[in-house]
């Protein structure tokens, strides 16, 4: 068995599932995604509806997914409605159009293409994601977050940080966090050439920084298997 980690995955179906092919995932193995699966990319919701079917992959929410799930529930009562723009209130419509700036056009125009039954099964499944994750691997503890442990302080345990704090706060990877060298910090959110100018993971004092920008231009999908730290790209 091994233990996967991959984040921002943000719509790229082709490359999430050439990298599942790439890894040989089986249903022997985990597989951790950190956040923002959704936005973006062409095709997010089917990303989901593929995660859905495999019980050995653990999501963890970020903020687009957030977005996502607070929008398209509120798109969701009135879709079927001949006239549904119509039935939307201002706050939700001038919600609506910002998220789409902000990448969720994708999103919102596969959801709307589902049946209704695939459209309850997602909003469920988004209801399922997590703040949060520890996974023991050999002598080594990962945390796993989405962007960082906003407001840090020594002790303060994962349960205790808000939402805000662990889907917005960028990590600060020139930061050690914890005195305990077996623990280590791994996030997505920020895209890795924004610390070393290079879509690859980035590394540095036990934190570990998966979005290599796989939505970008010259972004790519990565993935880390944690018992030995290899590397995967597409």
């Amino acid at each position: 068995m091994s233990t996967y980690v991959m984040s921002d995955i943000h719509g790229e179906y082709e490359k999430y599932k050439a990298m599942l092919s790439l890894i040989r995932f089986s249903d022997k193995d985990e597989l951790f995604v950190l956040g923002d699966v959704v936005d973006r990319g062409e095709k997010p919701i089917s990303v989901l509806l593929d995660m859905m079917e495999r019980p050995n992959v653990f999501p963890l929410l970020g903020n687009h997914d957030l977005t996502a799930m607070a929008l398209l529930s509120r798109l969701n009562v009135t879709i079927t409605e001949e006239n549904y723009a119509s039935q939307i209130d201002r706050d939700t419509m001038q919600a609506l159009m910002e998220w789409m700036n902000d990448g969720g056009e994708p999103t919102i125009s596969e959801f709307r293409k589902q049946d209704a039954d695939t459209r309850e099964a997602v909003l469920e499944y988004l209801e399922e994601f997590t703040l949060y994750e520890a996974v023991d691997v050999g002598d080594k503890t990962f945390l796993l977050v989405h962007a960082g442990l906003g407001n840090y302080r020594e002790g303060k345990k994962l349960s205790e940080y808000t939402a805000e704090e662990l889907l917005l706060e960028r990590t600060d990877p020139n930061r050690q966090y914890f005195s305990d060298d077996s623990i280590y910090l791994v996030t997505g959110h920020t895209p890795t050439p924004f610390y070393s100018g290079v879509p690859e993971i980035y590394k540095n004092r036990n934190n570990i920084c998966i979005d290599c920008g796989a939505s970008a231009k010259n972004g790519k999908l990565a993935c880390l298997r944690l018992e030995d730290m290899a590397e995967f790209y597409v």
